[in-house]
């Protein structure tokens, strides 16, 4: 596909989002996820699906050394041919990714599979830099670390394969991935089609390796494998922890909880029609999506409006918010964290589970709550979004830093200001501030720049590219090869 089609068949998503059936997933019809996916076909056993993280290593390190053997040339071509397959798979990725976890939306999950096909960065990432002068000449090229270990989660299970296989591969590494168990079926297929299409353009078919069966264990042995250099975590904070244990880099992407602020300069239809786009994406799965609003007072009621009245929010009160709250969080010793049977759920799902009336098909719950409500406080990961009044910026930002708990992720703002946005932006200090767009904008999805389903915050790289996953090698030269 060009640039153009892909555009086209994005913008043509979006307009149609609105008036799409809803996707129920599996558990939704009275399946269970692992149910549904028992029959998928993975394939015979090839030497990229191992029995032991020894074996998956092993074969990893093996095609590695060929990758290294290769030129420049030769390793873009294979990383076109990954683009190419997981284009031409996106919509079958997608569906199985859905159909095993029950999360989100088939659609956005095809969106997400071409945004990591198209917007993940190539060779162009690596740079190298020179510095010549009277003692010589000074090269400093970007080098791969030689097996990488990557944790993946399932809420964006195939595009965060196809995403960091990209990034990886182009610089110059093989990996060993642990999935998450619940979307392992999905991320072994989208193993496959990348190392197939490997294969095809001239290369190893072993740079992505795994387990057949990915655990806990498993995920453990691949972090403390002597053999892996480099450890690449997207997953909550207990994985995050357990891998910064290990005397070995970790880029780590951590939780989020992003808040949204629309101040009263803010073009009310625009923003009402952004936060329900970023919040219902995916049924508000993607870590950068909006996760509470604070609104100015005085603009707050018409926010609610245009969101119920022409953006396809659904507006619950009283009894109905303590009847979500207790369908769609736990708590345990005054912690809340969300009930994974809601995690990623069409909204219509989560009405009738809590046995609340509606009509048509709502894509986004909202609830005006108070500031210290466990809707605010808690990054659900599902499309219930709470809307807290505020009087001015200051409580505006005072407010979005509770929430937010120092996670550094993602927050938004809506407004004209130039003052407020940049007081925001400033304030919050995050790795990503979307200023008057939806959340996904951040990740080059309908805003400037690459894409990346690996974002760093815990340890600071930020959105993760190629040359994150390379060392600066430096090579000098006394006193030769200057022309000048």
């Amino acid at each position: 596909m060009t640039k153009h089609e892909i555009k086209a068949i994005i913008d043509q998503t979006i307009k149609e989002f609105n008036k799409s059936p809803s996707f129920e997933s599996s558990s939704a019809k009275g399946k269970s996820p692992a149910h549904a996916c028992s029959t998928i076909h993975i394939g015979s056993a090839n030497k990229w699906l191992c029995s032991d993280v020894e074996e998956a290593v092993h074969n990893a390190q093996r095609a590695q050394q060929v990758l290294l053997k290769s030129n420049l040339e030769d390793r873009a071509r294979f990383i076109s041919a990954m683009r190419d397959a997981s284009r031409l798979h996106a919509k079958s990725l997608a569906e199985l990714a859905h159909t095993e976890t029950g999360y989100g939306s088939t659609a956005h999950k095809v969106l997400k599979n071409l945004l990591a096909a198209d917007k993940t960065p190539g060779l162009e990432d690596l740079g190298t830099s020179a510095t010549s002068g009277d003692d010589g000449l000074t090269l400093v090229e970007m080098a791969p670390w030689g097996v990488i270990g990557s944790i993946t989660p399932s809420t964006n299970p195939t595009s965060t394969i196809i995403n960091n296989a990209i990034s990886m591969i182009t610089a110059g590494n093989a990996v060993v991935f642990n999935p998450h168990p619940g979307a392992k079926r999905a991320s072994q297929e989208a193993m496959r089609i990348l190392n197939e299409a490997i294969k095809s353009a001239g290369g190893p078919e072993t740079l992505l390796t795994t387990v057949n069966e990915p655990t806990l264990q498993t995920g453990n042995d691949i972090m403390k494998h002597p053999e892996i250099k480099l450890l690449s975590i997207t997953g909550g904070e207990a994985v995050v922890a357990q891998a910064m244990k290990y005397p070995k880099r970790v880029i780590a992407a951590g939780p989020g909880n992003p808040p949204v602020i629309v101040d009263d300069s803010a073009n009310i239809a625009y923003a009402a029609k952004c936060i329900v786009d970023g919040a219902s994406f995916d049924n508000n799965v993607l870590c950068v999506a909006e996760k509470e609003v604070f609104s100015f007072s005085n603009i707050t009621d018409e926010l609610i409006k245009e969101m119920t009245e022409n953006q396809g929010a659904w507006l619950i009160s009283g009894s109905d918010i303590d009847k979500v709250a207790r369908t769609v969080l736990t708590e345990k010793e005054g912690v809340y964290a969300p009930n994974r049977n809601f995690v990623g759920r069409d909204a219509s799902f989560i009405l009738k589970a809590c046995g609340i009336s509606f009509y048509s098909k709502p894509r986004l719950i909202i609830a005006e709550v108070p500031k210290d409500h466990p809707f605010v406080m808690t990054e659900m990961l599902l499309p219930v979004l709470p809307i807290v009044r505020v009087k001015d910026i200051d409580e505006a930002v005072e407010n979005a830093i509770i929430a937010e708990k120092g996670n550094q992720h993602s927050a938004m703002i809506h407004s004209q200001l130039i003052g407020n946005l940049t007081y925001v932006a400033t304030a919050l200090d995050t790795t990503i501030f979307v200023k008057n767009a939806p959340s996904y904008s951040g990740l080059g999805f309908g805003g400037m720049g690459f894409t990346s389903l690996t974002i760093s915050t815990p340890t600071g790289e930020g959105l993760t590219s190629a040359r994150t996953f390379t060392r600066a090698r430096r090579c000098v030269l006394k006193g030769d090869l200057r022309v000048v």
